[in-house]
């Protein structure tokens, strides 16, 4: 769950990222042959690289091999529920006005989860991270993740301003509206808000944020996300790396050039696997968590934030892969299409890792 502190956090790493900048002895793209590449048709067309990679003296670890590995991490269990019936059915509803391309993206990211073809490293490698997060039964996050519904909210029928309250009108009206089913058993709502429309304490806080319904207003306890497009408000902030703040000047290597080529979108898709990876470990905020105070819980998505491959840490984001085009990416999903999402803390390695890993 995103909040002022890891925001707070993710400013600090940005701004040791410009000091640490100033080093050049370790500013060359670095080739890497251990990831799996599909074919060698393919590896022609990847470049490992890592967009500076930080000096060995600064690295937050001294362990080579876990990203973000420390033992003054106690993520713990509480004792409540985690996401495992299978499917997990999403509910999406997409509010404001959406375009076709922007939805098919999303879309394709979340199909994306259960895709077991898509070529290494996916998606659905990256989700077993996720799916490694029991209950007090025993019983696993889910691997198979359904989009259950759909819902567009095109009139803004709360407004173009929403805050965490109002967010629940929006999905009472859905639920009143929309053809699914409250499905407070094997459901959670996903709340899409569309570049016009801005929300408490966005840009400034969070870039998306997870909680509960209330069964006075929806009806049911079920657990809900909600993550906005950032493209024309805060790129900077909320589709970092593809948009850099303007106080990082020329000092790092630049901004990386999206995927799908959507600065907005693409970077909304890492926030919402943020934000899927801890509704599903953390549904009621009482299941895995770090830190003492629930209303303000350190999840495994927080642990992670700005971490996509190896060598990453204190700003660096770590090995990645381009196309021959240019772009960035570390997943590969459904239909050939290609993301850059966070890495999560993984409970066994008590680490952050991901499917791109060449540790």
């Amino acid at each position: 769950m995103s909040s002022p502190a890891t925001l707070s956090f993710f400013i600090f790493t940005l701004s040791f990222y410009i000091s640490s900048s100033l080093d050049t002895t370790n500013n060359k793209h670095t080739t890497v042959n251990s990831l799996n590449i599909p074919s060698p048709t393919a590896a022609a067309e990847i470049e490992l690289i890592n967009p500076k990679l930080p000096p060995r003296s600064l690295s937050l670890t001294s362990s080579k091999k876990f990203e973000g590995s420390s033992d003054l991490i106690h993520l713990r269990y509480h004792m409540g529920p985690v996401l495992s019936s299978s499917p997990i059915n999403i509910y999406v509803i997409w509010y404001g006005r959406w375009t076709r391309p922007h939805k098919s993206l999303i879309r394709d990211f979340l199909n994306s989860i259960s895709d077991a073809k898509a070529p290494s490293p996916s998606v659905a490698q990256w989700w077993r991270t996720a799916s490694l997060y029991t209950d007090q039964t025993g019983a696993n996050v889910s691997r198979s993740v359904l989009i259950a519904g759909e819902y567009s909210d095109s009139k803004y029928s709360h407004g173009n301003h929403l805050t965490r309250l109002t967010i629940q009108d929006v999905i009472a009206s859905a639920a009143r509206s929309a053809s699914f089913p409250v499905d407070h058993k094997n459901g959670m709502y996903l709340v899409l808000t569309s570049h016009d429309v801005t929300m408490q304490d966005f840009c400034r806080a969070v870039c998306g944020f997870h909680y509960f319904t209330f069964p006075s207003m929806v009806g049911y306890t079920m657990p809900y996300a909600w993550v906005g497009q950032s493209g024309k408000q805060c790129p900077e902030v909320c589709a970092y790396p593809f948009a850099l703040p303007g106080y990082m000047g020329h000092g790092g290597p630049g901004e990386l050039r999206p995927p799908n080529g959507e600065t907005g979108v693409d970077g909304m898709v890492s926030v919402i696997g943020h934000e899927l990876a801890e509704v599903v470990s953390n549904p009621l905020i009482n299941a895995w968590y770090a830190g003492e105070d629930p209303t303000a819980p350190t999840e495994i998505g927080d642990l992670c934030e700005g971490l996509y491959g190896s060598g990453g840490g204190g700003g660096y984001i770590g090995q990645v892969m381009r196309d021959r085009e240019g772009k960035t990416y570390n997943m590969n999903g459904k239909g050939g299409r290609k993301f850059l999402v966070q890495w999560i803390w993984n409970p066994n390695l008590k680490a952050c890792s991901g499917p791109n890993s060449v540790d």
